[in-house]
């Protein structure tokens, strides 16, 4: 599992826990735990969190301390 950072347009920023990945579902953005021993987003994937789209700035995953790789930035 990883963790999650997000920038808002506001420049607030929001920390996700324990999830493994993201996707775009319509307006939003949701984070998603997955299924033990799947490596995909599927209907036994547990949604974690959601964002409008519209309000993201940055989604940074942080796999280890220190370490950081910027996924999304507009």
């Amino acid at each position: 599992m990883a963790r999650f950072t997000v920038t808002l347009t506001d420049q607030s920023i929001e920390q996700i826990d324990n999830v493994d990945a993201y996707q775009q579902e319509g307006p939003l953005t949701t984070f998603f735990l997955l299924a033990e021993g799947r490596g995909v987003i599927d209907s036994w994937s547990k949604r974690q969190a959601s964002f409008r789209t519209a309000d993201l700035v940055k989604i940074r995953r942080l796999d280890e301390p220190g370490s950081a790789h910027l996924l999304r930035s507009a």
